[in-house]
């Protein structure tokens, strides 16, 4: 079957890294996959897998739990209406070189526009796939008519964990399917990361993987490492990730001034100077083989403000390594607090210090806790079993459709 799949960013962040090796997975022959996307990073990636289409920008309308339009972020959708004509054009565009497709997959929840245009353009069955905890406010009327938007005009709704799909309706079929997870092996050289950043053998490695965004908690993360720094405990941290699109242009500063920028790097590094920290705080950048960061980590924190599992911690726990994550309620498929990792509040420094200090004290501790998170990983987060769940899912909506 020829399924469209459309994403709504460009960079290859993890939505789009997900995707990728979901389809990647899925078995030979079984799917033609074909691309809409803004231009960016993931044109590198998606195009190995099909054709692509890229476009200046698709609009999206964001109803998640953390980034809903509220105050000044209703600014943001003026941006989201500027990018309707380039996802009107990108989907015609689309229609016109692959005339008709089985199946759409939408990557995201808040691909609510282009998600209603490429069924009017196709009319073909719809697939959701909700990768960011929703705003389950019931009261709300935004939260009320995308419930009737799933329930009506989605074939199917995916969700990747038991956290995200706990903020759907609990009355809406979903199908939970986890993130598909593969890493290359780490590069066998004489020169590994941790010799090239010379980090302290006797150091307790702290890590940090995502783009440079407020949003991910990176702030906290800078000052849980002056409080680590203060107590006198011997750690250091390495932050793999740069600027998603970059913070020092003056479009970035500006919406950094009004508080809903989220491109950050040049502020992360002035504070990682302020506080005197740079030499147990490295900062890598991109890398394109990452399990090569996660093999010199002890730790690793995801203290992003989403308030749930990230695709890192999976990541990090296929070599073993656990994690501190920013999640106030995780749930028994993504983390386990003080089993597979250290569940901490988000926005709270403090607390994540607090985590820190509890492995790096105890590395035992931190030892078992990798393992455990490793068998988890193993677990759900397989890329074969996965795609083999989706293309189930796909089966059957576009059966019911034929029918």
């Amino acid at each position: 079957m020829r399924v469209l799949y459309i994403h709504m960013t460009g960079a290859f962040a993890g939505g789009c890294r997900s995707l990728y090796e979901v389809v990647r997975a899925l078995p030979a022959g079984a799917v033609e996959p074909v691309f809409v996307a803004p231009r960016g990073s993931i044109h590198a990636f998606l195009s190995r897998l099909g054709d692509m289409i890229e476009t200046a920008g698709i609009s999206q309308f964001d109803n998640t739990r953390y980034g809903y339009y509220r105050g000044l972020r209703w600014l943001v959708l003026l941006r989201e209406i500027a990018l309707v004509p380039s996802t009107i054009a990108g989907l015609l565009r689309a229609r016109r070189q692959w005339k008709s497709v089985d199946l759409i997959h939408i990557n995201e929840i808040t691909g609510l526009l282009p998600w209603l245009l490429a069924t009017r353009l196709f009319k073909v069955p719809v697939v959701v796939h909700v990768r960011s905890v929703v705003r389950d406010d019931r009261e709300s009327r935004r939260t009320r008519w995308i419930s009737r938007m799933l329930r009506d005009r989605a074939s199917a709704v995916i969700a990747i964990d038991e956290n995200v799909r706990a903020s759907l309706p609990p009355d809406l079929p979903v199908d939970v399917i986890h993130n598909s997870l593969s890493l290359d092996p780490p590069e066998k050289s004489a020169s590994t990361l941790a010799d090239q950043l010379k980090l302290k053998p006797e150091s307790f490695k702290v890590g940090f993987v995502g783009n440079l965004l407020r949003v991910k908690g990176i702030f906290e993360l800078i000052e849980a490492a002056r409080l680590t720094r203060d107590r006198g405990l011997n750690v250091e941290f390495v932050i793999v990730g740069g600027d998603a699109s970059g913070s020092n242009t003056l479009k970035a500063r500006i919406l950094n001034r009004l508080g809903i920028g989220q491109d950050v790097g040049t502020e992360v590094k002035a504070k990682i100077e302020e506080y005197g920290l740079a030499d147990r705080v490295h900062m890598v950048g991109f890398m394109a083989n990452i399990a090569q960061a996660y093999a010199c980590m002890d730790v690793l924190c995801f203290p992003s403000h989403y308030d749930a599992p990230g695709r890192p911690i999976f990541e990090a726990a296929f070599l073993r390594v656990p994690s501190i994550a920013a999640v106030r309620k995780p749930l028994a498929d993504t983390l386990v607090h003080g089993v597979t990792g250290l569940a901490v509040p988000p926005h709270d420094a403090q607390a994540l210090a607090d985590g820190i200090a509890t492995v790096a004290s105890d590395r035992a501790l931190a030892a078992r806790m990798g393992e455990a998170a490793y068998q988890m990983a193993v677990s759900n987060f397989q890329a074969v079993k996965n795609a083999a769940k989706l293309l189930e899912v796909y089966q059957r909506v576009t059966g019911a459709s034929r029918a």
